[in-house]
């Protein structure tokens, strides 16, 4: 069964389904979630972009992931 729910342009995949945006609004609610929380729990900015980065990496690299394995035109 061929997933047809990103394209590839360059390195970002962009969603080409609405299982593909819901996965993408999905991954930018998660990163603003974990944001707010590592920010309400933070004592300066530094500290919270640098426990932000991480979580933000591991996010973007899950989405990557699913990205590749559901591409519309990758070739065999």
């Amino acid at each position: 069964m061929k997933l047809n729910w990103f394209t590839r342009k360059g390195i970002i995949y962009l969603p080409a389904s609405v299982i593909g945006w819901v996965i993408l609004v999905l991954a930018a609610a998660y990163a603003i979630y974990t944001f707010i929380d590592i920010d309400s729990h933070s004592h300066s900015v530094s500290d919270t972009l640098i426990n932000f980065v991480f979580n933000l990496l591991l996010i973007g690299l899950v989405y990557t992931v699913i990205g590749y394995f559901t591409e519309a035109n990758k070739t065999a």
